[in-house]
């Protein structure tokens, strides 16, 4: 029974990391303008955040260090401090995409202006911050997110043709109607949108936070290889319902309720209202682990105490931080600024500074002194040096592929 209620990690990792609002966004703005065409970059970016994801978690629980913990320690406060500066910053957008979310999917269930339940949505995710137990926080919100799965009853009760969707995934190719760049900028988006840092922030400080020792090294691959493939297919789902109801019809994604067309298409109102609670726990479960991830990153690099497992006085200023950042998002997005374009621009930026959290926690991974017999065998060496290369290419490819495509319109 433990080992079950310890997958809820995997499991809220993934719903509130992989199934976030950059996800829904990215895949359903990908399903309606290129089918599956581009299902391919979903696998790799699971594989790629199960292995990331595997030797961050197998990390914290040998060395009982996370991961800013390690960065600093390995490049010293320079470069580690340029790095916090990036991964605050992306943390920092996305956790104002995430809010922004919320907000939506709120006004889909109840007609309210939006702005109005941006202060709402962080004050409630401040409010369980403060108060709930981690525990009790991941269970409930990871729980809750396998609403989402409505996508997958939606994509059966739509009929679809499953020949011509396989015919779009294989081979990939982009349409005849899109420009190869512009193919390869949204192949970057949905790479970021499965590998964003913040995961791995959360994935390995919740190691911590639940005092993770080398003898919970199999409760790590189990929630490592349960949430995130979980968090691939139901990715799958909404690419595929945008390709079966939106491409035919010619409609690109741009707003929320474009997103669960299909779904109040195929099930009607009680599969829309499924599918509505399961967005609002999945991005709230985002927002949790974003607005953590701000307190982690700036706690760790400065050797403050942090923590939910520590009580708000004894963890102030790690307590503090996270108000702050979610001051900072609302007061963003009450400028009016899209939360979907802020959405879209978070998983491209979380793709650029992927690098600066992989590459010290891969040479963490097979250093003896931190790890001892733990260290990466030959297999996770040769995948994690392969996937070195592709989070380098997509880091360096990002902005350019963005300013060439006017970010893929």
């Amino acid at each position: 029974m433990k080992q079950l209620l310890g997958v809820a990690l995997g499991i809220l990792t993934a719903i509130g990391g992989f199934v976030d609002i950059g996800d829904l966004v990215t895949n359903a703005v990908v399903g309606s303008r290129f089918g599956l065409s581009l299902v391919w970059v979903v696998v790799v970016g699971v594989v790629g955040i199960c292995l990331f994801a595997s030797m961050s978690g197998r990390v914290a629980a040998v060395s009982g260090r996370a991961t800013f913990e390690i960065i600093r320690e390995r490049l010293g406060p320079r470069a580690a401090g340029a790095n916090l500066a990036a991964s605050f910053a992306i943390n920092l957008l996305t956790l104002t995409a995430e809010i922004g979310g919320i907000a939506l999917a709120l006004h889909l269930a109840s007609s309210v202006e939006p702005r109005l339940w941006m202060p709402v949505a962080a004050l409630a995710v401040w409010l369980v911050l403060w108060r709930v137990k981690f525990q009790v926080m991941e269970n409930v919100a990871g729980l809750l997110g396998l609403l989402l799965v409505g996508f997958g009853v939606a994509l059966f009760l739509l009929g679809p043709d499953w020949g011509e969707l396989l015919r779009q995934a294989v081979p990939p190719s982009p349409p005849e109607t899109e420009h190869v760049a512009t193919y390869w900028y949204y192949a970057v988006a949905l790479f970021g949108a499965a590998m964003t840092p913040y995961e791995v922030f959360f994935f390995s400080s919740g190691a911590v936070e639940e005092g993770w020792t080398a003898k919970d090294l199999a409760q790590n691959r189990v929630n490592v290889l349960v949430g995130f493939p979980l968090g691939g297919l139901l990715s799958v789902a909404i690419a595929a319902c945008a390709a079966v109801v939106l491409l035919p019809a010619g409609i690109e994604v741009s707003s929320l309720s474009q997103i669960v067309l299909p779904v109040a298409e195929a099930g009607g109102t009680l599969l829309l209202a499924v599918v509505i609670v399961g967005i609002v726990a999945a991005t709230f479960g985002a927002a949790l682990e974003t607005a953590l991830s701000s307190g982690y990153t700036l706690a760790q690099y400065l050797g403050w105490s942090w923590g939910k497992f520590r009580r708000p006085a004894r963890a102030a200023r790690f307590h503090l931080t996270m108000v702050v950042a979610l001051l900072l998002a609302v007061a963003i997005l009450m400028t009016s600024v899209d939360p979907v374009a802020v959405t879209e621009m978070s998983v491209v930026f979380s793709a650029v500074a992927l690098p600066l959290t992989y590459v010290p926690i891969l040479l963490v991974a097979n250093d003896q002194e931190y790890m001892g017999e733990h260290v990466n065998g030959r297999v996770t060496n040769a995948l994690g040096m392969v996937y070195l290369v592709i989070v380098v290419v997509a880091a360096v490819a990002a902005i350019p592929l963005m300013i060439a495509t006017g970010a893929g319109s």
